[in-house]
């Protein structure tokens, strides 16, 4: 073990560091009057769609419960980039005691038809929020990483212009709640917290009986799909695969038809369809079709069937992929990751969603298509979403350029024992790295509030919810390093009650209940080696950490990291040999994936494969092409099991 790059590497606050004002090449050419202006939900498309992205107004305020509505106007906030962004043009730190207040004024909205309901959605906002329509409140939501909508028909007058204001509190790492890496005291492997609307505000015209969600699962037999459509009040349904039969669905459960089930109330509250969304009675219409010579989904050939849904008079576009992701035996004994039935290496790549000019907003689509493209420049096949939920974009094009996504939940809990949960298992993770995360144990984990508990379980089955439908998901990580960790083996099987298509990796890093698909470890200081397990897949979902600080195109001049190498030739040999030397001889010995740190350098740690403003990648694929090649074309040695 490198004891002294361990000791070297633990990670300090240094909220007084100014951080260099860098700027990535798409924030460089934002046009305000344009901003984020793609459809944002790729699943889930309907023609009606109105952008509310652009200038609002906005005040800081102090917490006060009983005040009203104030006076919004310290000046101009660019949604949907957070106040402490630069692209935001605010660059305040909103803090636990103060509230952000966001004002604009909507379209006239006269109805396109008779009936008609207006929905308004938010694709995130940190942390808690109460929206008013004319100084009414009509909904509130708690959470800074999920979706909702609310639907404010009954409080917008038709005949003209009508004021939008929506009120924010976050209280970042001061308590429980879920906030992934973000810190108000930020240094190491901690990052500025950021607040407010973060994700595209946008409204849409639906008819008063509407499609509702939508879930869509292929089969493990790789041939057959199954869609279920909710909408919100009994109709017509009826769903389209190009290329295929028509299926449609009666509104009434008195006409039964072939190939479907008939109109049935939902009645689970385990795992809604959905929890990012709360409307009226429901109805469910099930569909399977079986695909003649599917066209399967892969990194290498990444194929989505488009299909088209009516219910009613709402129409709705959306599309899945064929594939299976699971865990089996191949012939020499060894578990590992299967894709379509096939052993498949996970040569993955840490992905914690920073940008230097938007925080965790990318300044455009083509930022977001930029990241995963050029991860698959560097033979990347995976991406591990690090304690964040993306926006759905994010999703759409890892689905559509052919990246596999290993998908963190977002962690929370009180203040981090840092020596019990991080630094100790990380130096000795055979001693320290075993620790029960049981009720005994909730004080240590920083999980001794109840209601924490119960919160991080909601967020968890609604993660899973609200991003089941995405082909490139392929496991659900639930608890990174013990960060809020809690009755893990508990937590998976509630998990697997959400969704049983894919593996879970119940504890990256260590304190391991040992109930999930993967034997997940991460290895930053000791020889990488495979620890066999009989009964799961064994992964190492962190290791490398390499840093290189380039002058320039760093947020400060200090230097976080695991091993430091002074410029990039350096770099790449060392990055080299550890690919050749230590990942590759470790598949045929039984290692499933591989996850290095990490995408791109984030403020004061530079271990990234690219600098923070994505202008330089560090490492150079062609130094020896047949490397990677052979990576994500393993040879198992034997005929497939």
């Amino acid at each position: 073990m490198d004891l002294i790059d361990a000791i070297k590497a633990i990670d300090k606050p240094h909220e007084d560091d100014v951080l260099n004002r860098l700027y990535t090449v798409w924030g460089e050419k934002l046009d305000p009057e344009n901003v984020l202006k793609e459809y944002p939900r790729p699943q889930f498309v309907r023609s009606s769609y109105i952008n509310l992205n652009g200038y609002w107004d906005y005040s800081i305020t102090k917490d006060n419960p009983s005040e009203a509505i104030p006076d919004i106007s310290d000046g101009k906030i660019l949604v949907p980039f957070s106040p402490e962004a630069i692209l935001s043009g605010v660059e305040k730190q909103l803090k636990p005691d103060e509230i952000l207040w966001y004002k604009r004024t909507l379209p006239k909205l006269p109805k396109s038809f008779v009936g008609s309901r207006y929905l308004l959605h938010f694709g995130a906002v940190d942390q808690f929020a109460d929206v008013y329509v004319n100084d009414v409140l009509v909904g509130s939501h708690s959470g800074g990483y999920l979706p909702f909508t609310l639907d404010i028909t009954d409080y917008v007058d038709q005949e003209k212009e009508n004021s939008l204001v929506v009120k924010v509190r976050d209280t970042s790492d001061t308590s429980y709640h879920s906030r992934g890496k973000q810190t108000l005291k930020r240094g190491g492997m901690y990052y500025t917290a950021q607040s407010g609307i973060w994700q595209t505000v946008w409204m849409e015209e639906v008819p008063e009986v509407f499609i509702k969600d939508i879930k869509i699962t292929p089969e493990a037999d790789l041939k057959t799909v199954s869609i279920t459509i909710t909408t919100t009040k009994e109709t017509n349904v009826s769903v389209k695969i190009p290329g295929q039969e028509l299926v449609k669905a009666p509104a009434s459960t008195d006409a039964p038809e072939r190939r479907h089930a008939t109109s049935a109330q939902i009645s689970s509250d385990k795992c809604p369809m959905s929890a990012a969304e709360d409307f009226d009675t429901s109805h469910c219409y099930n569909f399977r079709f079986e695909l003649e010579d599917p066209h399967l989904w892969s990194p290498e050939d990444p194929f989505l069937y488009p299909i088209q849904i009516e219910a009613g008079s709402d129409h709705v576009r959306s599309y899945f992929a064929v594939r299976s992701y699971s865990i089996d035996t191949d012939s020499e004994g060894i578990r590992r990751f299967f894709l379509n039935n096939k052993p498949y290496f996970l040569m993955g790549v840490l992905d914690q969603g920073y940008w230097p000019d938007g925080l965790y907003t990318a300044p455009s689509d083509d930022a977001l298509i930029y990241d995963i493209k050029e991860m698959k420049r560097l033979r990347f096949n995976m991406l591990r979403k690090h304690i964040k939920i993306e926006a759905a974009r994010y999703y759409y094009h890892c689905d559509k350029l052919g990246m596999i996504v290993w998908q963190d939940m977002v962690c929370g809990g009180s203040s981090y024992a840092k020596p019990v949960v991080t630094y100790l298992p990380t130096l000795f993770p055979k001693l320290f790295g075993r620790l029960s995360d049981g009720p005994a144990y909730y004080k240590t984990f920083s999980r001794h509030s109840a209601e924490g508990r119960k919160e991080w379980i909601e967020e968890m089955r609604s993660t899973i919810k609200y991003l089941y439908n995405v082909p490139s998901i392929a496991t659900w990580v639930l608890f990174n390093e013990g960060w809020g960790q809690f009755n893990a083996a508990g937590a998976t099987i509630m998990a697997r009650e959400c969704d049983d298509t894919r593996p879970i990796d119940q504890a990256s890093g260590w304190f391991d209940e040992g109930s999930g698909n993967y034997r997940s470890v991460h290895n930053y200081f000791r020889p990488l080696i495979v620890e066999k397990d009989p009964k799961r897949a064994f992964v190492i979902s962190e290791y490398g950490g390499y840093t290189c600080h380039i002058d320039g195109h760093s947020s400060v001049d200090r230097v976080y990291g695991y091993k430091k190498y002074d410029n990039l030739d350096a770099l790449g040999v060392a990055y080299y040999n550890l690919m050749n030397g230590s990942i590759k001889p470790l598949i045929k010995e039984g290692l499933a994936g591989a996850v290095y740190t990490q995408l791109s350098d984030v403020e004061e740690e530079v271990n990234g494969l690219m600098t923070y403003d994505r202008k330089i990648t560090k490492i150079n694929p062609d130094i020896d092409p047949n490397f990677a090649r052979s990576l994500n074309s393993i040879d198992f040695q034997k005929e497939d099991k």
